[in-house]
């Protein structure tokens, strides 16, 4: 077999090893996505199930009361009648009596029949009067419209989208350290890059921030005041989040330059540039600037936790959200 021959089997072999390895990738992410399918199609349905018992718990809530209402009046209405009933017995009675008295004539017991319905007369149109005839009673229900209002201004139970899983593929160690720098700590707090392939990094141990080249050697430097968090704003400038300000760097040929720096009367760690706006976190709190300087408005802030705050990532700004780190209390 020639040499040529050799090196085709051998890239053959190679390729088919490839496309074999991202078969089995992409069968293992179909199982993994039925497997969310059916744990999100469970969260769903315990959802629906909590809502049930809390609509099944107002209906519960709103039939009592149905019951008590119902009770009260009946209650009434039945008192009223047995009144009656009683009422209606002893004015019969009485008129028997009445009619059997007059076919006898005795004036004695007359007179005793007289005076009992004249007292039971008497007493029967203190109770008419006290109680006159009422309309039918009925019962008057009002249903909560908000919660159906509310219901139906959501078009379903939550949001879903697909989750993208965030897979290492390569790690790799370089080294940063320049022959001028003083400590042997190196804190790199943050890491930036720019459209060219050119990466910068802030040392914080060491107070500078360093440009490296697309072979990510240490090309440029610039000295700055606790360099911490950095984030692009053009395609040639950073702004990095030092001490209680910011400062604008650029790169031009191949080399880092200061620009202008922005005082803020707070500590800086956290930076990111969304939309025109500064987006800066002091340590227990959020604020927006221009890129002037000028305070727009302070977003948030949380002093229960140490440092609170430490970072603003982008990647969450790409879905009109703000994430806040607090990195001592791991939240």
């Amino acid at each position: 077999m020639s040499l040529d021959m050799k090196h085709l089997l051998i890239n053959l072999h190679s390729i088919l090893g490839e496309i074999n390895e991202f078969k089995s990738s992409q069968e293992a992410s179909i199982q993994f996505v039925e497997a969310s399918y059916n744990e999100k199609m469970q969260e769903i349905r315990e959802q629906r199930k909590k809502l049930n018992a809390a609509l099944d718990e107002l209906e519960n809530a709103t039939l009592k009361e149905l019951d008590e209402i119902r009770t009260t009046l009946q209650t009434s209405l039945k008192k009223d009648m047995a009144y009656c009933n009683r009422l209606k017995d002893e004015l019969k009675q009485l008129s028997e009596a009445v009619n059997v008295l007059c076919e006898k004539s005795k004036k004695e017991m007359e007179f005793i029949a007289s005076r009992k319905s004249l007292d039971k007369l008497q007493e029967s149109k203190t109770y008419l009067k006290e109680n006159p005839v009422k309309l039918q009673s009925s019962i008057m229900y009002k249903a909560n419209i908000d919660i159906e209002r509310f219901l139906s201004q959501h078009e379903s139970l939550g949001r879903i989208s697909p989750e993208q899983l965030l897979t290492v593929k390569r790690k790799s160690e370089y080294i940063v350290k320049m022959s001028s720098d003083t400590s042997q700590s190196f804190s790199i707090y943050g890491i930036c890059c720019l459209p060219s392939g050119q990466v910068i990094v802030t040392d914080y141990g060491n107070k500078k921030v360093k440009l490296l080249d697309k072979h990510n050697n240490v090309c440029s430097h610039c000295e700055c005041d606790d360099p911490r968090g950095i984030f692009q704003i053009t395609s040639s400038e950073v702004a990095v989040a030092v001490n209680s300000g910011v400062q604008f760097i650029s790169v031009s040929n191949g080399k880092l330059v200061n620009g202008r720096k922005v005082q803020l009367p707070h500590a800086a760690y956290g930076i990111a540039f969304h939309q025109g706006a500064l987006y800066v976190t002091s340590g227990t709190a959020l604020y927006l600037y221009t890129l002037t300087g000028s305070l727009v408005k302070k977003l948030y802030e949380d002093t229960h936790g140490r440092l609170t705050g430490k970072c603003c990532l982008f990647c969450l700004f790409l879905t009109k959200n703000i994430s806040i780190i607090d990195i001592f209390n791991h939240l």
